[in-house]
């Protein structure tokens, strides 16, 4: 599919208005960059709206903000506290529905009250193929996702992002930060923040390794990259361990099965 289509879809929508929960990652932007240009054209109501939190890195909201500016899109940030939802708060597995309601809800209101037909997510094609318990969620609430709509694959979305240049096309995945807590863990916000600044770290010291995650169980940091990746991990082994055992962790491992999204879920 070429952008002149999905740009007319989102056109054809648009012309009620629109709020886009907008994340900064690479399905998002893509809906934050037509939107903005069919804003600017057609002069139709258009909103884009980052949700921030304990479960969202700092560094990912201030992007939200400097690519909104960069698209001239109008743009809010909202806060909200998921720890005061106890499946988000106890890390259930049907957390993700619970948390999405709670924002999604907010959305929709919001929406209401600026005069706004739609509310869009960023969901692709892909997404119904692996767990996502927030889709049951958007369904009840009337969400829209017209990447999925449109059967847009993440592979194509990376295309039709480079084509239009967006800093996002190559972007790995950020979800949220109680993806790297097993099922069951009650969730603080200091460890969430040992768990983002753990990641955070690895991220600075293997710049070149775009698939990185830190797994919290309990006291042991469990390191999760791409098979290929395993012997450059091991041989900086010097340059990781100190700095995360200062951040409270005891034990330091490398997973042997390598990087999976969603690892939890298997």
């Amino acid at each position: 599919m070429d952008l002149l289509k999905v740009k007319v879809y989102l056109q054809n929508l648009a012309q009620e208005g629109a709020l886009l929960a907008f994340s900064g990652g690479t399905d998002s932007t893509l809906l934050l960059a037509l939107l903005s240009e069919i804003h600017k054209e057609t002069n139709s109501r258009f909103l884009a709206v980052t949700a921030n939190s304990a479960l969202q890195d700092p560094a990912e909201m201030e992007f939200c903000k400097t690519l909104a500016q960069q698209f001239e899109a109008p743009f809010e940030m909202i806060d909200f506290e998921p720890l005061q939802i106890n499946e988000v708060l106890t890390n259930q597995k049907e957390r993700c529905y619970y948390c999405k309601r709670h924002i999604f809800s907010h959305f929709v209101k919001l929406a209401k009250e600026r005069g706004l037909r739609y509310v869009f997510d960023g969901t692709n094609f892909d997404d119904a193929r692996v767990f996502r318990p927030g889709k049951k969620a958007l369904q009840e609430l009337g969400i829209r996702s017209p990447l999925q709509e449109l059967e847009l694959t993440k592979s194509e979305i990376r295309r039709l992002s480079a084509e239009l240049n967006l800093p996002t096309a190559q972007k790995p995945a950020a979800p949220c930060l109680a993806t790297r807590f097993p099922y069951g863990t009650l969730l603080t916000k200091e460890l969430l923040n040992r768990a983002r600044a753990g990641e955070g770290l690895l991220k600075k010291i293997f710049p070149g390794i775009s698939q990185i995650r830190l797994r919290v169980h309990n006291d042991i940091a469990r390191i999760e990259v791409l098979p290929e990746h395993f012997s450059t991990v091991a041989n900086a082994k010097e340059k990781i361990i100190p700095p995360l055992k200062a951040l409270g962790f005891q034990f330091v491992t490398l997973d042997l099965e390598g990087f999976r999204s969603g690892s939890f879920d298997k």
